[in-house]
Order: C-alpha cells, then sequence, then structure tokens
C-alpha cells in the first residue's frame, strides 16, 4: 500500500488528484492522507468537502487528516512508501528539522521508522531562497527521494520549484528500489 499525503499548495491540489487516480488506475492501492488544512479550507480552486469527497472515491478509503490518525503509519500500519504531493515549504521545512505538528509531518516520521521510500514532490515558492538548506538536509537522509522539479515561473517567481507531477510514478519506483532519479532539477 502506498500514502498519498496532499499539503496546502492549493493550485496544484487538482494535479496532484488526476495523479492519485492515475495511479489506483493502474493498480496501486492508495491510502490518502492530507494536512489539516488542505483537508478542510475551502479556496478559490475548490471546496474542501468536494476534494474529499473526490479523493475518497478514487481511493476507496477514510481519508487520514489529524496527528492522531497518521500516528500508527509506522508501527502498526506499514505501508511501501509514502507520496507526499503537493509538499509545500512548510512540510518540507518541518519533515527536514523533525518538527510533527500536522498530520503529514506525524505520517512522514511514523513511515520513515521502517526504513520506507518517503517521496517528496515539491510545490514551493521559496524552495530556492529559505527552503533550499531544507532541500539539502532531506538530500542527505536516507529514504528520502524527490521527484525532480523545475521553476515554474522563473520571471514572476525566481525561488519557486513545482515537481514533474508526471514523474512521481518514475521516482516511486526507483525509490522502492532504494535509488533516486539522478536529475532532480530540470
Amino acid at each position: 500500500m502506498i500514502g498519498f499525503a496532499l499539503t496546502g499548495s492549493y493550485c496544484t491540489i487538482a494535479d496532484a488528484i488526476i495523479l492519485m487516480e492515475e495511479l489506483v488506475r493502474k493498480g496501486y492501492e492508495i491510502l490518502p492522507i492530507m494536512s489539516e488544512n488542505a483537508y478542510g479550507v475551502d479556496t478559490r480552486f475548490g471546496k474542501a468537502a468536494d476534494i474529499q469527497k473526490k479523493i475518497e472515491n478514487i481511493t476507496g478509503k477514510t481519508i487520514i487528516h489529524s496527528i492522531v490518525a497518521a500516528e500508527p503509519l509506522g508501527p502498526k500500519v506499514k505501508l511501501d512508501a509514502l507520496i507526499v504531493c503537493p509538499c509545500t515549504g512548510n512540510t518540507l521545512a518541518k519533515i527536514a528539522n523533525g518538527i510533527t505538528d500536522t498530520c503529514v509531518c506525524m505520517a512522514a516520521k511514523a513511515h520513515l521508522r521502517n526504513d520506507k521510500p518517503l517521496v517528496l514532490a515539491l510545490a514551493t515558492n521559496d524552495a530556492l531562497s529559505g527552503n533550499l538548506k531544507n532541500i539539502g538536509t532531506l538530500m542527505s537522509r536516507k529514504n528520502v527521494y524527490f521527484t525532480p522539479m523545475k521553476q515554474d515561473d522563473p520571471q514572476n517567481k525566481p525561488h519557486s520549484l513545482v515537481a514533474e507531477f508526471d514523474m512521481v510514478e518514475e521516482c516511486l519506483k526507483l525509490a522502492l528500489d532504494g535509488k533516486q532519479i539522478p536529475k532532480i532539477f530540470i
């Protein structure tokens, strides 16, 4: 079973859901996880209840959306891998620094206890500034893998990076074999 966690990069959640749907269609069993904000905040990109319903219909599973529900993902519920897509800079920083004050961060911490892959698909406006050190920190950690990423708008958002969501499955397959895609900045 693959955990699929979504965080509050609201403009990329629709793309993440398309990816989730493709993975299910290809036969992956997906356990959905959403940060508290991604789970409960209505935005111009969609109503939270509609997004929740769509994800639960795709996966056939109830969304994990609290720290208490995420904690068993390491010791009791064993995942083959955990994907965080989209992974905000906030979540990236917390994972890099061992902070577990959200359900996605708790899921990542609990999951990593089992020495299984954590695949990060970033979507953040501060990757090439405030969060660059956190990317470096996580690149050096065992069992943490990055989906290839690029600047989405170098002129208007020069510090922003967004993962190539269409490469998440390839990254997942390699991560399950203990390998990182060699070129992560494209």
